[in-house]
């Protein structure tokens, strides 16, 4: 009883963000490949390396029975301001990718927080390692992508590290009442919360590296093409619910690395185009929980392309979900 399933991945090991989005100290990666050794041994198989890209997606989906995307949901919202186009500022998955890159390219340096030449913390894939070591190192957005940047800035030797958040700092209770707040019990509370980067940034320069209620304005440039800081402001939420600048409160702080972790959009839409999928207001794959399909024949869709950007619960019960349909798809007891 059972199906042939074959998993494409377009990187050169499996696991996705778990494997390179989510630093080591996190989730080990022995951990992961534990689990795709598993499903190897279950007559799973996994190609990886393989790209299948617009111009192929219709062959492969005729090649097989039915077709899951589990492509996530991979395009990152940008911070379009003036000097957005220098040197020095990246996306928090290029910045943690290429590092989890790295110490799979050279496993010694796993045991070492030196980057060095000796150490040679270097990449062979993706363009090269993007190292924080001495330098003033600004992480734009919260969240945990935003917390495990500033953890491996932290273990590259960042020389400082301040984080932005829009948003006004959380309350340390909840609000019971939720008059207030419109975070009432039992609704999960948003809360100051410490996590471990946070903690980690505290011990190492005596505070917590995030600052709230932040505006970027501008990404300043050193004259030969890099970024050396950033203008902000400070924000205020007014009677109508939007920000408002306060007068006065203008900065500028140092960086020679600033990081945008500020979530994701959508999946990257060549194959959805390529298929002539239908997709919701966020063009996500539009596809309901109920059966998992989507508007082309055969092809299922799961996980944050479907959904949005989301938690690796959610990949999990859904790929679970997912699996269900297509068996009922294919004549089995779903």
């Amino acid at each position: 009883y059972g199906h042939a399933v074959t998993v494409f991945e377009r990187a050169e090991r499996a696991g996705g963000l778990l494997t390179y989005g989510i630093p080591n100290m996190k989730l080990d990666k022995e951990t992961v490949q534990r689990r795709v050794d598993l499903m190897e041994a279950e007559g799973i198989s996994f190609v990886t390396g393989a790209e299948v890209d617009a111009a192929a997606i219709s062959e492969t989906v005729e090649g097989f029975d039915a077709t899951v995307l589990a492509i996530g949901s991979t395009v990152p919202n940008n911070l379009p301001i003036p000097g957005r186009d220098l040197d020095g500022i990246v996306y928090a998955m290029e910045f943690l990718t290429r590092n989890q890159k790295a110490l799979f390219a050279n496993p010694p340096a796993l045991l070492t927080t030196e980057v060095t030449p000796e150490v040679g913390l270097t990449s062979k894939y993706g363009g090269g390692f993007i190292s924080a070591k001495g330098k003033h190192v600004v992480v734009i957005g919260g969240g945990d992508t935003g917390t495990d940047c500033i953890g491996t800035s932290l273990r590259h030797g960042c020389k400082s590290l301040i984080n932005f958040e829009l948003f006004p700092a959380p309350p340390d209770e909840q609000d019971k009442r939720g008059e207030a707040s419109g975070n009432p019990w039992p609704l999960w509370p948003r809360i100051m919360r410490v996590d471990y980067g946070h903690e980690e940034a505290s011990h190492r320069f005596g505070a917590d590296p995030r600052t709230y209620s932040v505006l970027s304005k501008e990404f300043v440039s050193d004259g030969a093409g890099r970024v050396r800081a950033v203008k902000t402001v400070q924000v205020e939420v007014g009677p109508d619910g939007r920000f408002a600048e306060v007068e006065g409160s203008e900065r500028e702080h140092p960086a020679d690395l600033v990081i945008l972790a500020m979530g994701f959009r959508h999946p990257e839409q060549e194959i959805v185009r390529a298929l002539r999928l239908e997709t919701d207001q966020r063009s996500n794959a539009k596809a309901s929980t109920s059966d998992y399909k989507t508007s082309a024949p055969g092809v299922f869709a799961a996980g944050d392309c479907r959904r949005g950007q989301s938690l690796v619960v959610w990949a999990i019960n859904e790929g679970r979900g997912v699996a269900k349909s297509v068996d009922a798809y294919l004549g089995g007891k779903g």
